[in-house]
């Protein structure tokens, strides 16, 4: 049976993604995960995690996306249950300070429903429902957004040109779910940047999301400290700041409509000021 939907997201859209397609719409990452890559059990704690949450949206953050699984390279994989312990807990209490759209950042089809029915407005699935089948029957029942991401962990090297090889997976997920009953409108499209990708390809997704952006949905990328950036500038994970402005500069002016985001202030002060330049 069907989850009940309690967030108003899902009777009219909510104001700030209206926004869409006039500016860059900012998602700020809120990991409640002890091994995340690059801020692994510092949100634990529930009171520490609505803090941060309410402190990226004060920073200028316009949705949050939360997580209880990390998808670092060579992450374990969390059981229903244990991922459910961590979520329960947190989302009533975000659901309740936060006013802006919260995104939920999972796989589990099972997890997505219980979060919709607490209040979540939009699934943020890093495998593009090839993970959990059941999770387009989840989505198309409940309508909420669904961020469907390319995701080639567990493949073989991609070979070919990676821009048309993404292209033609997510097509492919599309069609999967729309099969289910996913109308378009809930469907946003994520490239997976760093997601079983060389370094090279990475930066040629990044460099040609306009052609991502040419399927015909709204897109969202997240760069923010990943390794393509500590590769390139031989950085750590606490010194990517400027190599992510990069990346979210060019995103946005290849066409991206909503960046996932660690440094929330200066992040939204790179969208603002590329906005000016290409929107």
């Amino acid at each position: 049976m069907a989850a009940t939907i309690t967030s108003e997201f899902h009777t009219a859209m909510h104001p700030r993604l209206r926004e869409l397609g006039t500016r860059t719409l900012i998602m700020g990452i809120l990991n409640v995960t002890p091994d995340s890559f690059s801020d692994g059990g510092r949100y634990c704690d529930i009171e520490r995690a609505l803090e941060h949450a309410q402190d990226m949206v004060a920073a200028g953050a316009d949705l949050i996306d939360v997580g209880a699984e990390s998808t670092r390279p060579g992450y374990t994989t969390l059981t229903y249950g244990e991922e459910w312990s961590r979520l329960a807990p947190i989302l009533p209490l975000l659901r309740e300070k936060i006013r802006l759209p919260l995104s939920l950042d999972t796989y589990k089809a099972r997890i997505a429903e219980q979060a919709i029915a607490m209040g979540i407005d939009i699934i943020n699935d890093v495998w593009g429902g090839m993970k959990d089948p059941a999770m387009f029957s989840v989505v198309a029942r409940s309508g909420a957004p669904y961020v469907l991401m390319h995701n080639a962990n567990g493949r073989d090297p991609i070979e070919g040109d990676i821009v048309d090889v993404v292209c033609g997976d997510l097509l492919h997920q599309i069609e999967l779910a729309l099969a289910a009953g996913v109308r378009e409108e809930q469907i946003f499209l994520d490239p997976g940047i760093g997601f079983g990708k060389t370094t090279a390809q990475n930066l040629a997704l990044i460099n040609q999301l306009d052609k991502i952006k040419g399927l015909g949905f709204p897109v969202l990328i997240g760069t923010s400290r990943k390794s393509v950036i500590g590769r390139v500038l031989d950085v750590p994970v606490t010194e990517r700041v400027e190599g992510t402005a990069a990346t979210v500069a060019v995103a946005i002016a290849r066409g991206a409509d909503i960046v996932r985001v660690h440094d929330v202030r200066e992040m939204a002060r790179v969208a603002k000021m590329t906005d000016s330049l290409v929107r």
